[in-house]
């Protein structure tokens, strides 16, 4: 297709108001007139010509470049390629008509080659939108992902071009967030300052009552209370962004994550620690929790579990007691799957709180399905649960709904995640034991393993966790005296010589004392039998005595 730079006088007649052309007289002049390019492109379908078309440029070296753009991007659809070739014809008359900027080659060349649009330039909340959209997950894990991408990432940074996105702007939406975080904490501040002033006024005076009237209206005027965006919010929503971008890369229509490199501030995790005397102490005292993961001593669940008896539910408080079942996990877990002549359960589902409604789901990760051992007793406790409920669907009659489920509501019907919790709350508090969250009775079933010397490995794949280090992680506190043991073993491995010293005088002490005692209990027993003996004789004597005595006949 042919293609050519020329030049171009752009004077017009001062009489007729027509361009001069050729005949303007400063044609010759070098500086005079500008240069344009003309391009053809392939025809339309109709069979119309079409081509790009740029003039203004200021020498020829100027418009040669951009004419050998044009062709460069021509270049890009093979000849037996008719459909690329239409796409790149229709974007250059585009470009032409709309007098944008050429794109880059290799730009063009990508988004050719991954079937994307040629024209135009897909944001980050376009590219948001059509991502959230072809995402097939469980509800719950899709609402966050929508939360991330409304509340955070579209407000921040979703008018920006996908393939110029920076980790730079990533740094700077996170550091706007601290900044919000900030500005929130402010504002609660004065609105529970405001709240405790309108507490103080009294309520009769009518200056009393214009007072409050003032502060009333001040307060409607402040932002209402909000929650800040914490550590695990932030890590989330660079999570979210991290899958966005990566989706995007193996469609090929960028080819560098930011979110990958964005630095932010880490999440720690909160240790399981254990309900000691002394933490017992303080809480009585002070009503605060060393921490918001705390796990009960064996004899703190047994207590629990002597409370609960006769609840209802005591079948699933034993069961996550001992097995570490998490809670939609147990409020899922279906006969079917308990098998109790074997003693095995397989975790194959779960209930899941969205909102308040509930929804049936698969277990949290691919590891959470898993077979988990039963112990003799729990299969006992079971049985006696499974007798119940048969008792309870007589009594039910047609009323009964068979969802499957061991553990359900009075009727049969499904078990409420959120209403179990509260539940669970409410028997922690009538039995005076110092508080924990439901789940954190699932990290006293993780203790209680550790503690029994069961291995890592094990522990895990019981819990469910895909990788023994998130065990490690969370369960580097155990009960004390397990601590304890392992540090006395440790201990015993440096042969310290002020320990032998120590040890040899100790043994050597050991020694006299035992020489001592048996030198005692020797002297003990020769006292003893010196009185036996006199006392023998004294029988003997006496008995003498009397035959000498005896009349003869």
């Amino acid at each position: 297709m042919k293609g050519s730079t020329y030049r171009r006088c752009s004077c017009r007649d001062p009489k007729t108001g027509k361009e001069l052309g050729i005949s303007c007289p400063k044609r010759n002049s070098r500086n005079h007139c500008t240069y344009s390019v003309r391009q053809e492109l392939s025809p339309r379908e109709d069979g119309t010509r079409r081509s790009f078309a740029r003039g203004g440029y200021g020498n020829l070296k100027a418009a040669q470049v951009d004419l050998d753009h044009v062709r460069g991007l021509l270049g890009l659809a093979d000849s037996d390629d008719p459909e690329g070739t239409e796409l790149i014809a229709e974007m250059l008359a585009e470009v032409s008509r709309e007098r944008s900027p050429l794109p880059e080659v290799e730009e063009t060349r990508r988004r050719l080659n991954s079937g994307q649009d040629l024209i135009g330039s897909l944001t980050v909340a376009e590219w948001l939108d059509r991502w959230l959209a072809g995402k097939r997950i469980r509800k719950s894990g899709l609402n966050r992902y929508e939360t991330d991408i409304r509340v955070h990432l579209k407000p921040r940074i979703g008018d920006r071009r996908l393939d110029r996105l920076r980790v730079s702007h990533l740094s700077e939406m996170f550091t706007e967030i601290r900044d919000a975080n900030a500005q929130i904490l402010e504002d609660n501040t004065q609105r529970r300052a405001a709240r405790d002033e309108l507490a103080t006024i009294p309520w009769k005076g009518a200056e009393h009552r214009a007072r409050r009237k003032a502060m009333k209206a001040a307060i409607d005027e402040m932002p209402p209370f909000r929650r800040i965006t914490g550590p695990a919010t932030r890590q989330h929503v660079k999570a979210t962004l991290r899958a966005a971008l990566n989706d995007a890369i193996g469609q090929q229509i960028i080819t560098f994550n930011p979110a990958a490199h964005v630095e932010i501030d880490p999440v720690r995790k909160p240790k399981a620690l254990v309900w000691t005397d002394e933490r017992v102490a303080k809480w009585e005292q002070t009503g605060e929790k060393p921490s918001p993961v705390m796990v009960w001593t064996p004899e703190q669940t047994g207590a629990f579990l002597d409370f609960v008896a006769e609840d209802r539910l005591y079948a699933m408080w034993h069961l996550i007691a001992f097995r570490g079942l998490r809670r939609g996990e147990a409020c899922g877990q279906p006969w079917s799957e308990t098998n109790l002549d074997t003693h095995f359960l397989t975790v194959s589902s779960q209930l899941l709180q969205d909102g308040w409604e509930v929804e049936a789901s698969d277990p949290k990760t691919e590891s959470g399905s898993r077979v988990v051992a039963l112990d003799d007793d729990t299969v006992n406790v079971l049985k006696h649960h499974r007798e119940r409920q048969d008792k309870a669907r007589e009594e039910w009659g047609k009323a009964w709904i068979e969802t499957g489920h061991v553990f359900t509501q009075e009727d049969g019907s499904w078990l409420h995640p959120g209403k179990v919790t509260d539940l669970f709350e409410r028997l922690v508090a009538a039995s005076g034991l110092p508080p924990i969250r439901l789940h954190d009775l699932r990290h006293g079933a993780a203790t209680l393993m550790l503690a029994a010397g069961i291995d890592i490995k094990i522990v895990s794949d019981t819990l469910g966790h895909s990788d023994t280090r998130i065990t490690r992680d969370i369960y580097q506190s155990v009960l004390p005296h397990v601590g304890k043991s392992a540090a006395e073993a440790t201990a015993k491995l440096v042969p310290l010589q002020r320990k032998v010293e120590a040890e040899k005088a100790a043994r050597k002490a050991a020694k006299k004392q035992k020489a001592r005692k048996a030198a005692a209990n020797e002297a003990d027993a020769g006292k003893g039998s010196k009185p036996k003996k006199n006392k023998a004789k004294a029988q003997a004597k006496g008995s003498k005595k009397a035959t000498h005595l005896k009349p003869k006949n």
